[in-house]
């Protein structure tokens, strides 16, 4: 459905947006769960901590990057620009700034406060605890914090900047 349903419908902005997203997360975490079989099974990568925690983790981020692609949405002519907004606005800063590459720790400036406010180098530290460090929920409390504080924070921004009719 485009845009032009909201226009005709009785729901609200938060229920439109909301429907919209969440086949998304459906298939993000089917992705998830596939990627994580893939690692355990092909490559080999125990699950040494809590799956159920790298799961918990894996959810909020994913609700948190497809609230991002919404957020995107808002502000962009066509599908194709949100979907570059979207790209860009979660590879760049996941790649650069969230310890992929380089450790957070390591970052100066404006880059290490991307690399401590952005969600990805939370889960990133989730994903590590569990897989590496045999860590659960119970030591890795701190990363989940961030995560879900940024999903009301993106959500929010989404349903408030979305028009509910053209002007």
């Amino acid at each position: 459905g485009s845009i032009i349903n909201l226009y005709v419908t009785p729901v609200t902005r938060s229920e439109f947006l909301l429907g919209k997203q969440l086949p998304y997360i459906a298939l993000a975490m089917l992705n998830f769960a596939l990627l994580t079989l893939l690692a355990v099974t092909v490559f080999g990568v125990p699950v040494k901590g809590s799956l159920l925690t790298l799961t918990a983790g894996a959810l909020l981020f994913v609700i948190f990057s497809t609230g991002f692609g919404l957020f995107a949405s808002t502000f962009t002519r066509s599908q194709i620009a949100a979907l570059f907004v979207a790209m860009i606005g979660t590879m760049i800063p996941a790649i650069q700034f969230a310890g992929m590459l380089n450790p957070v720790s390591s970052l100066e400036g404006v880059g290490y406060v991307i690399g401590r406010v952005y969600p990805a180098a939370h889960f990133l530290t989730i994903s590590r605890g569990v897989f590496n460090k045999a860590l659960g929920f119970a030591s890795l409390h701190a990363s989940f914090w961030p995560l879900a504080l940024a999903v009301p924070v993106i959500l929010g921004l989404s349903i408030v900047l979305l028009k509910k009719q053209e002007t």
